[in-house]
């Protein structure tokens, strides 16, 4: 059957939302979704898991009503807005849109759509929030994979305003403009991704990590010195150091290996063997309480060493790793200019937008700095992205008010 054949729900906040896993995700859509007005139908095969997640969502809106964020007696009324469910799929035949949140495994997820497929109308748009797998290969499990799409969230869903929409090689055009109007309705920030591994931040964000951990096997400068110089040179919140250990290592690191090995080995996206020995000896970050950085009491961390010159170049050779990475999703087409610009602000708190910053320093700027790396090392991973040269044969940048 054509997707031209099938009605797609308007999405609007009368239409009931189904939400499949109750975890730290899959409860914080649901949260987002009956804050808006839906009717949500929270499911969960582990009936402790939805007694954690209702316990969760109850103590954190009544928080809300504390703070003054929401008018007291609304947190029992969104709440209110939550069924939740351990038995069948059946209640949610009603919905309009159903988003999965599971574990990350391709066979998981397919046999969740091919049932939930068998149990809900043709229009029901099906989404998975997937942050690692292929939406294209999630909706072969479909009869109708038109009506199949990613809705990436990032965690915490109801704090983080982007959302990576994301059609497989089937979603239909009708599906992709609804889901990208219910998130703005959500108060979101949704931006469009092809579906290749990593979307926009995933992929784009890993020179942030990687090239800091390359900079520090060439025993170029230490951990806090190159935290140092991307907080305080590059305005970004936290140092790659920091936020390896904030995210986990195990995490970056499984990110990262996951990310290589989906681009066919593809060399900007080589582990590290240095964060890989701290994922073997358990040294994970916050959590275990010691990481490239020590949090146990009583720890004491070395100073950095505040070199101006050290810390720029330190700082540049991240910022044009970052750059180019950004640039050559434009020249893969992963997403526009702007949606990838928008990707790296609202999602992951960049200080500016990559491409906004390559347009400020001069295209011509950026591509030095990649062709002196290349120059240095001859290894692939240097490469400056082909988009460089043609956009500067042409003289244009990549947007009309860049000064």
């Amino acid at each position: 059957m054509s997707s031209l054949s099938i009605t797609f729900p308007d999405l609007s906040a009368n239409t009931p939302v189904g939400i499949i896993g109750a975890g730290t995700m899959g409860r914080g859509i649901a949260q987002v979704a009956a804050t808006s007005g839906h009717s949500v139908f929270l499911h969960d095969t582990n009936p402790q898991a939805l007694e954690s997640a209702r316990a969760h969502l109850k103590r954190i809106l009544e928080r809300l009503v504390e703070k003054g964020k929401l008018p007291p007696g609304q947190d029992a009324e969104i709440l209110g807005r939550i069924t939740f469910l351990s038995d069948d799929l059946k209640p949610l035949a009603a919905c309009g849109l159903i988003i999965e949140a599971i574990v990350e495994d391709l066979a998981a997820k397919q046999t969740l759509f091919a049932q939930l497929e068998r149990q809900v109308a043709p229009g029901t748009i099906l989404a998975t929030n997937t942050s690692s797998l292929s939406v294209t290969a999630i909706a072969a499990a479909c009869q109708h994979p038109e009506r199949v799409l990613g809705l990436h969230f990032f965690n915490p869903a109801p704090l983080m305003p982007l959302v990576e929409v994301v059609p497989g090689v089937a979603t239909a055009s009708e599906v992709v403009d609804r889901a990208r109007t219910l998130m703005e309705a959500w108060g979101k920030t949704p931006v469009v991704a092809r579906d290749t591994p990593g979307f926009i931040v995933n992929r784009v964000a890993r020179p942030f990590y990687g090239e800091a951990l390359r900079i520090l096997e060439e025993g170029i400068a230490d951990v806090p010195t190159i935290d140092w110089a991307m907080r305080t040179l590059g305005g970004f919140r936290m140092g790659p150091f920091e936020l390896m250990d904030l995210i986990g290592n195990d995490i970056n690191y499984r990110v990262t290996e996951t990310l290589w090995k989906a681009f066919f080995y593809e060399p900007r996206y080589r582990p590290s063997f240095t964060q890989q020995r701290m994922v073997e000896a358990g040294r994970l970050g916050r959590k275990t309480g010691i990481g490239f950085y020590d949090y146990r009491e009583g720890a004491t961390n070395p100073a950095p060493t505040t070199d101006p010159t050290l810390g720029q170049q330190i700082f540049q050779r991240i910022l044009a790793m970052l750059i180019n990475e950004a640039v050559d999703a434009v020249f893969w087409q992963i997403a526009s200019p702007a949606d990838l610009d928008l990707a790296m602000t609202r999602g992951v708190n960049y200080p500016r937008g990559l491409l906004h910053w390559a347009d400020e320093l001069g295209l011509e700027t950026v591509l030095g700095w990649m062709e002196a790396l290349y120059e240095t090392y001859r290894e692939d991973r240097y490469r400056p992205s082909p988009l460089f040269r043609q956009m500067i044969r042409q003289g244009a940048r990549f947007f009309e008010d860049a000064t």
